[in-house]
């Protein structure tokens, strides 16, 4: 049964790259203030132990639509391009789908960075390191973007705003064809690629942020759902000339303050359209904060966008995947609340599908459990038995309490240990006890190895039935996972 007789609105905006220290709620000890973001943690709920489903965009974001866990999909590492084909499998259901089945307007303005199919000529191959792409037709129609998983609208673009092409996309098609190529440098960077007249990537932000002020006054009648994960403050690190030197860190610090502003025109639409009360505002980010920030230069000016984490964006530690989650509904929320139990942004379908009031079939939402009762109590008890992660190179982890046991030896992504660079010596696994051990520091697999053992095979059941939640088995997708992890078929050696 739904909570409201007035189904209610919901915006959900989703940061890429920006890291749980970055939002000055969330860190006491940042340097610079996020008011508008402040605001909504004072007005709505804020949880400190909310996670990304991997530790870099693609894979968060199929798991945020589908409430599935990535790597059941084809992509078992890594992430996707701009002219990479559809991730999202056909007739897979997504939260779209579900808020359009309930006479939802359905709208996604942004970045997309799923996959999706270009009009293409018989010579065309996507190059590797995400790099400009030949054999594209910019004015066929384009198959499977948004608006072919449950979007009534999409403006965006196909992939991060450092991967070409730097071109709009409007519904199926491309808004012009390029006519030019463009490259960014340092922290302004993005690849060499073919860019159209109108593309300029300095005000992406701010156009898309137009264009979703323009959907929430066209849908005011609601009930309308609106995706909009933003470019930023991913690369190119571009901030508007009325935050640059604001933060008093560097052009990333900057940037920062340039999202939350945007979180703050959107809470403003709201208020003056009449939506404020009865609208869910959510916002999350993708994954933790890149290397690109320049950790060092901000360290320098007293500043870490993992707070107290371990790790970056791509790693399997806690600052590659905590992030900050604040959820804002000033008609079911009370103001100012804070929760600490763990859950999962593929969390969204099952919580939504409770207040709407329908039962997901078992082909659905497989690892996604309800959220709704910590929104009414976020003292209450945990809605998760346990979350997986998985790190860019596709090691996963498993997190049960305070303990979380790692199946690799090092980050799997970018921070030391990096992948090949471990010690040959040490332990394969690692398992931490976050009560004690928040940073990931002391290792303890050889004081509990039963407990490793019995976290690995409770990994490998989820991994075997298809699914982490109650319901039949379901199937995985693409190559067996057991193919790509060694150590799942493996006798029990105590983890070591």
């Amino acid at each position: 049964m739904s909570m409201t007789a007035e189904k209610p609105n919901v915006i959900y905006i989703l940061a890429d790259d920006m890291g749980y220290g970055d939002i000055s709620a969330f860190n006491g000890c940042c340097p610079f203030q996020t008011p508008c973001l402040d605001e909504l943690c004072q007005m709505g709920l804020r949880f400190t132990d909310a996670h990304a489903s991997a530790a870099v965009c693609t894979p968060s974001r199929y798991s945020i639509l589908t409430g599935r866990y990535n790597w059941r999909s084809r992509l078992k590492s890594h992430v996707m391009g701009g002219y990479s084909e559809p991730l999202i499998e056909n007739g897979r259901k997504t939260v779209a789908d579900l808020f359009r089945e309930q006479g939802y307007r359905t709208a996604m303005v942004g970045k997309w960075h799923l996959g999706m199919s270009f009009t293409k000529t018989p010579d065309f191959y996507e190059v590797p390191d995400f790099d400009a792409c030949t054999g594209v037709d910019y004015g066929g129609p384009i198959a499977f973007s948004p608006v072919a998983y449950g979007f009534d609208y999409f403006y965006g673009i196909s992939g991060s705003l450092d991967m070409p092409p730097y071109l709009y996309i409007e519904n199926d098609h491309f808004t012009e064809p390029p006519d030019r190529e463009t490259a960014g440098t340092g922290k302004a960077f993005w690849r060499k690629g073919p860019s159209g007249p109108n593309f300029h990537h300095e005000n992406v932000l701010d156009e898309l942020t137009d264009r979703v002020l323009e959907k929430i006054e066209e849908y005011r009648d609601g009930p309308f759902f609106i995706y909009f994960p933003l470019p930023a403050p991913h690369t190119p690190i571009l901030p508007g000339e009325a935050f640059r030197g604001r933060s008093g860190t560097n052009e990333y610090g900057d940037f920062v303050l340039h999202c939350d502003d945007v979180a703050g025109r959107i809470v403003k639409k709201l208020k003056t359209t009449g939506l404020y009360d009865n609208t869910i505002l959510i916002f999350a980010s993708d994954n933790g904060c890149s290397p690109a920030a320049d950790y060092r230069e901000l360290a320098e000016k007293g500043h870490n966008p993992s707070y107290i984490f371990r790790g970056v964006k791509a790693d399997i530690y806690e600052g590659g995947h905590r992030i900050p989650l604040i959820v804002h509904w000033p008609e079911r929320i009370r103001g100012g609340g804070v929760c600490d139990r763990i859950v999962c942004l593929s969390d969204f379908m099952s919580t939504m599908a409770e207040i709407l009031g329908v039962k997901l079939p078992d082909s659905c939402g497989e690892d996604s459990v309800s959220n709704l009762p910590l929104w009414t109590d976020p003292e209450g008890g945990e809605v998760r038995r346990d979350i997986v992660h998985q790190s860019i190179d596709g090691s996963l982890s498993i997190r049960r309490g305070a303990f979380k046991l790692e199946l690799c030896p090092g980050s799997g992504g970018w921070s030391e240990p990096v992948p090949g660079k471990e010690d040959p010596e040490g332990p394969r696994f690692q398992l931490y006890d976050l009560s004690r051990d928040i940073g990931e520091r002391h290792n303890v697999i050889t004081e509990y190895p039963a407990m490793a053992a019995e976290m690995k095979n409770i990994l490998k059941s989820y991994i075997e039935r298809g699914r982490s939640t109650e319901g039949s088995p379901q199937s995985n997708n693409g190559q067996r996972i057991w193919e790509t992890i060694s150590w799942l078929d493996e006798e029990d050696d105590g983890c070591c």
